[in-house]
């Protein structure tokens, strides 16, 4: 049997991980969504761009 002591940080220890994998995940995908933007796609006939650099 685990003491309350050592299972308490066992708990804290899990949430700091469970925490930190997340955070990791999220940064990871902002990451992917501003590197693979495309600097300019055509639009559809009849349509006006989203930007004017186009």
């Amino acid at each position: 049997m685990i003491r309350p002591r050592a299972q308490k940080h066992l708990a804290i220890l899990t949430a700091v991980i469970v925490i930190g994998l997340i955070l990791a995940a999220n940064a990871h995908l902002v990451a992917v969504a501003f590197t693979s933007m495309p600097d300019c796609v055509q639009p559809s006939p009849g349509k006006a761009p989203a930007r004017s650099v186009c």
